[in-house]
């Protein structure tokens, strides 16, 4: 698997641009307004995203399994800490956050992964801290395209499988994890020219103690 992702990655590159996600600007206004200091991003990618929290004061962890996108990620200049591994290998380090953002990598998880790497994310926040993930919608177009693997599960094309949440789902799995909104956005950004946006669901959780 991770050698998919590198090619995958070598292939694309900085496919998405480095301006950061509209779900991402959105999460830093929220983090703003929750006084929220450090954030970890799992799934970090080349960083598009991390600029935007450390801009605005926030320090920036990520975790990231592909070794040329963290390459990439510092020839643009993102000096921030980057553990090296997937995200089933949480927790890289001992420290709580107040802030977790993730973005697009929930629905690229089987079942266990997802459950896994929620309860994980959750257990890395602070007492009051808020994790917001941004996945993939069941209202998407690649809903129900290629082969089904289960229910709201389907590769949906050899090597990229995704799961599709829709509101129900999204209580069953992290209705134990402090659940407090759930929004929907177009994605990607609006400056990313000629990539037709599609249907995302923001998730956020807050952890009381």
């Amino acid at each position: 698997m991770t050698e998919f992702w590198e090619s995958s990655f070598i292939q694309n590159q900085t496919m998405w641009g480095f301006e950061p996600a509209d779900s991402a600007i959105r999460t830093k206004d929220f983090f703003l307004k929750k006084n929220v200091k450090d954030v970890l991003i799992p799934g970090i990618g080349y960083g598009r995203n991390a600029k935007v929290f450390t801009d605005n004061g926030m320090d920036v962890t990520g975790i990231e399994i592909s070794k040329t996108a963290i390459e990439l990620a510092r020839e643009s200049g993102i000096e921030i800490p980057i553990s090296h591994g997937p995200v089933s290998g949480m927790p890289f380090d001992n420290k709580q956050y107040g802030g977790i953002f993730s973005y697009a990598l929930l629905h690229l998880l089987s079942e266990e992964e997802r459950l896994k790497f929620i309860r994980d994310c959750y257990e890395q926040l602070k007492p009051g801290g808020y994790m917001v993930f941004t996945t993939i919608s069941k209202d998407a177009p690649m809903y129900g395209k290629g082969r089904q693997l289960g229910k709201d599960y389907f590769e949906i094309m050899e090597g990229v499988k995704m799961f599709f949440y829709d509101s129900d789902t999204i209580k069953r799995d992290f209705g134990d994890y402090g659940l407090v909104d759930v929004s929907e956005i177009l994605e990607p950004n609006k400056n990313a020219e000629g990539k037709p946006p599609f249907p995302f669901l923001v998730i956020t959780c807050h952890k009381l103690k």
